[in-house]
């Protein structure tokens, strides 16, 4: 049986406007613009990567912005919350940068061990930023616009919402080789690797809930990180002996996926750590130009074209910020 996986690698949402979308990112979270490419499964939309300094797994959230496209429905079936590991004793700093900002944010709430804000991103995306009470040995990206000492460390854990979570539960545990480390009511908090920040999912059991509708303001799929192409096959061979449905391996360029759909519906990627983002252009460079896979190359002029506008200051420019639309995270 392949390795555990050590953690989260990426999400990926949906949202609308690609421009408000990398605003808020790079601005009100101070991520970095990593990677500026396609959908490779639909080119005429962007996939924008935000995450650490070089974009190293377990720091990405990652977006397919479709301009115009309908509002998501959080609800059963569905990655309902996303949330990001800040130093512990940040909160206040962040509750005051963000109202600043008018950004729908939520005053600070204590769950468990942990202290947190949530946070609706312009497309209603629940974001949670976690004081956790464990230090973060991930490095800040420290060219952002957050100053070092409260700049968000990476992914802390995802809550994915299911009307039952037994089998969910057996899945994690019995399949992927999680640990159910805590449970509180009927949240079921779980945990890969050494079971810190970055390493965890809560599984919040609700039978009264309504079915999600993956749409913008939603997470599209969560990714499980592996090292390498060999322990991925592994995965896919035990996925497929467990009767669950999975892709074939995809290659994303930056990483090798595959997907399946846990008992809950949730849509699950396992990804590669490796070749990473440096891969078509330099460190101090990512995110500046679009980069299509050498199979799109062909095509860019088209894709171009039908792209809209997504402008990126550079590091010596002043970056602008229009405030999203009103609304209380919930």
């Amino acid at each position: 049986m392949p390795s555990t996986p050590t953690g989260l690698h990426h999400v990926t949402a949906i949202a609308t406007d690609p421009q408000r979308n990398a605003d808020f990112y790079r601005t009100a979270l101070g991520l970095r613009l990593v990677k500026r490419t396609v959908n490779f499964d639909a080119p005429d939309t962007y996939h924008l990567y935000f995450g650490g300094e070089s974009g190293q797994p377990g720091t990405l959230i990652t977006f397919f912005p479709w301009p115009g496209a309908p509002s998501g429905r959080r609800g059963a079936g569905q990655t309902t919350a996303v949330a990001f590991s800040v130093p512990q004793n940040s909160l206040g700093w962040w509750y005051r940068h963000l109202d600043g900002l008018e950004v729908n944010v939520g005053a600070p709430a204590t769950r468990s061990s942990e202290e947190a804000l949530r946070v609706a991103d312009p497309d209603g995306l629940l974001i949670e930023l976690v004081g956790h009470p464990m230090a973060d040995q991930r490095g800040p990206w420290e060219e952002g616009t957050i100053p070092p000492e409260y700049a968000i460390r990476g992914l802390h854990s995802v809550t994915v919402t299911e009307i039952g979570h037994e089998h969910t539960a057996e899945l994690l545990t019995d399949t992927l080789g999680f640990r159910l480390v805590e449970e509180s009511g009927s949240r079921f908090r779980f945990a890969a690797g050494s079971e810190g920040s970055g390493a965890l999912v809560d599984v919040l059991c609700s039978p009264e809930a309504p079915l999600g509708t993956v749409a913008a303001g939603t997470v599209h799929h969560i990714a499980w990180r592996t090292p390498d192409e060999s322990e991925q096959v592994d995965w896919r061979n035990t996925l497929l002996d467990r009767g669950l449905d999975v892709t074939p391996v995809l290659d994303r360029r930056y990483f090798h996926s595959i997907y399946f759909r846990e008992p809950g519906g949730v849509l699950f990627e396992i990804a590669t750590d490796s070749p990473g983002f440096t891969v078509d252009e330099p460190l101090m460079e990512l995110g500046r130009a679009l980069k299509l896979p050498p199979w799109l190359e062909p095509s860019r002029a088209e894709i171009e074209q039908s792209l809209p506008a997504l402008r990126v200051p550079g590091p010596e420019e002043e970056i602008t910020f229009t405030p999203p639309p009103t609304g209380e995270p919930s």
